[in-house]
């Protein structure tokens, strides 16, 4: 897949793989990441064997643009400044969840979801054809510190686990910095490929 000019044939197929509650891994901004159908719970069991993960792992939603974000987070006018800031980027802001998002995906408690805009061209492109968002995990395997960095190892490792994997070359090590805006001020939940600086 073509980092900059990705093929319209090959992003509708992984699209239409996906709305058929197909498990893909796919490039973003920050590192590979993992990702599926909204509302597919085959999807989200997959995603947690793969990566050993309870159920109070929180996933976040890759949203194509504001207008598709602003479907599922409540977002009031000072956030949504920050948060506009720093989109398209390597940043995940939880923000109250909408009805609009299934409640397995929410917090227990906060009714919270995590909720991104990629800034990256394959990625936008499968959002584009989609027309809804991503179910998305980091791809980071049990007991490793890094996400793996290229689509040849992923598909060489995990071929056997996931129906495809979106190739477009090399991507990052590190995953999201993660803000949570839950209470309306910004917390640092996690520091990675997005500058933290801007939130502190």
């Amino acid at each position: 897949m073509h980092p900059d000019n990705p093929q319209p044939r090959t992003i509708a197929q992984v699209a239409a793989a996906i709305r058929d509650d197909a498990l893909i891994a796919y490039p973003t901004d920050s590192c590979y990441a993992l990702g599926c159908r909204l509302g597919s719970r085959d999807g989200i069991e997959r995603i947690r064997s793969i990566r050993h993960l309870d159920d109070r792992h929180h996933f976040t939603l890759v949203c194509q643009d504001f207008a598709q974000l602003g479907q599922f987070v409540r977002i009031d006018n000072d956030v949504f400044r920050a948060v506009k800031a720093s989109t398209p980027g390597s940043y995940t802001f939880i923000l109250p969840a909408t009805k609009e998002v299934p409640r397995m995906l929410q917090h227990p408690k906060k009714k919270t979801v995590g909720v991104r805009i990629p800034d990256h061209v394959v990625t936008q492109a499968l959002l584009a054809e989609l027309g809804e968002p991503l179910l998305s995990s980091t791809l980071l395997l049990p007991g490793e510190e890094e996400p793996m960095t290229q689509g040849w190892e992923i598909k060489d490792r995990l071929d056997h686990v996931v129906d495809g994997v979106l190739d477009s070359g090399e991507c990052g090590t590190e995953p999201t910095t993660v803000v949570d805006f839950s209470s309306g001020e910004a917390e640092i939940v996690r520091r990675g490929a997005g500058d933290p600086a801007r939130f502190e």
